[in-house]
């Protein structure tokens, strides 16, 4: 039976950090043959958000509080893994994740930078586009702002 785990990095066993941060290189720099640096220094202060089933780490986030990267929190690094997609986990992982972060930030909107192909997927979640398209790491993304009162 799948199960969800929510963790600060101090809390995270070796073997949690190490599924996924192998998760985050297996998809974000090589399936889309991305090269950056994703050890960003940043993981020491997020709360990481992990569905856990019988072959492992399905499902990974992290939220990063208010005023650590932008005056918002932040929900970044969002990745199913290949075998667990078309299952709406995305969708589940970010309703957690959204929860999670006005739950702990109560008085923060949240913040993402989207890859430009997903814009309609956060969209359905009521994330607002801000700003035009842009350039991160030869991938086209987009930065959208969920705000309290539209959830």
């Amino acid at each position: 039976m799948p199960y969800w785990i929510n963790k600060l990095y101090s809390e995270l066993a070796i073997q949690e950090l190490y599924a996924l941060l192998k998760l985050r290189q297996d998809v974000f720099s090589l399936e889309q043959n991305c090269l950056y640096s994703d050890i960003d220094d940043l993981d020491q202060y997020c709360h990481h958000l992990m569905l856990v089933g019988k072959d492992g780490l399905q499902a990974y986030l992290r939220c990063l509080p208010p005023q650590l990267h932008y005056k918002e929190s932040v929900i970044g690094r969002v990745v199913v893994t290949p075998q667990a997609r078309g299952k709406q986990l995305g969708r589940e992982l970010m309703k957690r994740g959204i929860a999670f972060s006005f739950n702990r930030y109560p008085d923060a909107n949240i913040r993402i930078s989207a890859q430009l192909h997903l814009k309609d997927f956060y969209q359905s979640l009521n994330f607002e586009p801000v700003g035009d398209p842009y350039d991160e790491d030869g991938i086209s993304h987009i930065s959208m702002r969920l705000h309290r009162q539209n959830t």
